[in-house]
């Protein structure tokens, strides 16, 4: 891998606050030899996964945040994270940037968020044969030395303390992540489940939300076709107020009924206007003023056939009336005609008709009872004396009758 000039990710996170167990190292010598490259082995644990901005630091042994890192190298990404090749990785350190001291380091693998998610034992850059060379010194630097390697193993003591520490912090966090992993299987087992019912139950609510949609569609329309019958049945409530009106004119009791109509026609108005509040209840009103009309419709029809046989008693009498007055004519012609006959017949005879005593015809005269269409007796007896002095009997043709 080539050395990348860009400053990797960092933190701030104390070591206390690192997980150390997600990334293993393998095969740390306890010491490089100087001037070489150097390869670092590690292997990942089976639920981390790594991310493009991971990397791997050498840091001095004693270290408290990520920022003192001495060098580093970016990881590289595996192309199958699930494969066993994909879990052992490696890096190579490029001796040019190794430390030339000998103190003591140790790899640390550091995630794109600055956190450690492991750390190796710690080991040296010395030569592999400096145990080997012979030393010339002098007294006072071999106490020198002596005190250096009281000093040294003073430091090796903490150190292998510090190893303890992290092997026993690490097995705790093994441990802990182990729990963890179960919890978060266990977690992600119940988040599936309630995934999958919030999923049904979003479905549901889709389904239900179609349906009500629907639903509010249809009352629409019919709220729609409900005012337009509402206004029908006003239009037809008033035409037949009117005609109530014109009907029941001369009819007290009617009148009151119509009263009665009228304010049940206010009240249905003003049922109809909180209706169109409470459409529920627009129905049942509706029903009851059906009935209402239909009764209405009923008393009209009585009315009516009321009214038709009074006009057809009417145009009967007004038959019989013509009749009579035809009749009345008839007679009168005749009358006409007879007074002017009886008056030529007593000018031809010289008599004046108003100066003669009216005899009325009786039922033991001659032809005139026998026969009810002579009027004035007989027409050709003449002039018969009576036995009473000065009383004159006067006689009078039939006439033909008008009949046919």
């Amino acid at each position: 891998m080539e050395e990348i000039t860009e400053d990797p990710p960092t933190s701030a996170i104390l070591l206390d606050h690192c997980h150390f167990s997600q990334v293993i190292f393998n095969s740390v010598e306890k010491f490089y030899v100087p001037g070489g490259d150097v390869t670092c082995y590690y292997t990942l644990t089976q639920h981390f996964l790594p991310r493009r901005k991971d990397w791997i630091g050498i840091f001095r042994v004693g270290w408290k945040t990520t920022r003192e890192y001495y060098t580093f190298m970016w990881v590289t990404l595996p192309v199958d994270v699930n494969s066993d090749s994909a879990k052992q990785q490696e890096v190579q350190f490029k001796a040019y940037y190794l430390p030339k001291d000998d103190e003591y380091y140790q790899f640390c693998y550091v995630d794109q968020d600055g956190v450690v998610r492991g750390a190796s034992i710690p080991f040296q850059f010395r030569p592999e044969n400096e145990e080997d060379i012979l030393v010339v010194t002098t007294q006072g630097e071999v106490e020198e030395i002596e005190q250096h390697n009281k000093e040294l193993c003073k430091e090796n003591q903490k150190l292998k303390d510090s190893c303890v520490s992290l092997e026993k912090q690490n097995s705790d966090m093994q441990a802990e992540l182990q729990k963890n992993q179960e919890e978060l299987e266990t977690l992600k087992s119940i988040n599936k489940k309630l995934e999958e019912k919030v999923k049904e139950q979003k479905d549901h609510w889709e389904t239900e939300l179609l349906q009500l949609k629907e639903q509010n569609q249809k009352m629409a329309s019919e709220n729609e076709k409900m005012g337009v019958r509402v206004d029908q049945l006003q239009a037809q409530l008033s035409t037949q107020e009117k005609e109530m009106e014109k009907l029941v004119q001369g009819d007290q009791d009617k009148t009151e009924q119509l009263e009665h109509l009228k304010k049940e026609n206010g009240q249905l108005f003003l049922s109809l206007t909180e209706q169109k509040e409470h459409q529920k209840k627009l129905q049942q009103t509706v029903e009851e003023m059906k009935q209402k009309e239909t009764t209405a419709m009923k008393k009209q029809q009585e009315l009516m056939d009321q009214n038709f046989d009074l006009s057809k008693r009417l145009s009967e009498n007004k038959i019989i009336y013509d009749v009579l007055q035809r009749e009345k004519e008839n007679m009168e012609r005749e009358n006409d005609l007879l007074k002017r006959e009886n008056s030529r017949l007593l000018s031809y005879m010289g008599l004046d008709f108003d100066s003669l005593p009216y005899q009325a015809p009786t039922s033991d005269q001659g032809g005139a009872g026998q026969n009810p269409r002579l009027v004035y007796g007989n027409p050709y007896s003449g002039i018969q004396e009576s036995s009473a002095p000065g009383q004159v009997s006067i006689g009078f043709m039939r006439l033909p009758s008008s009949d046919p």
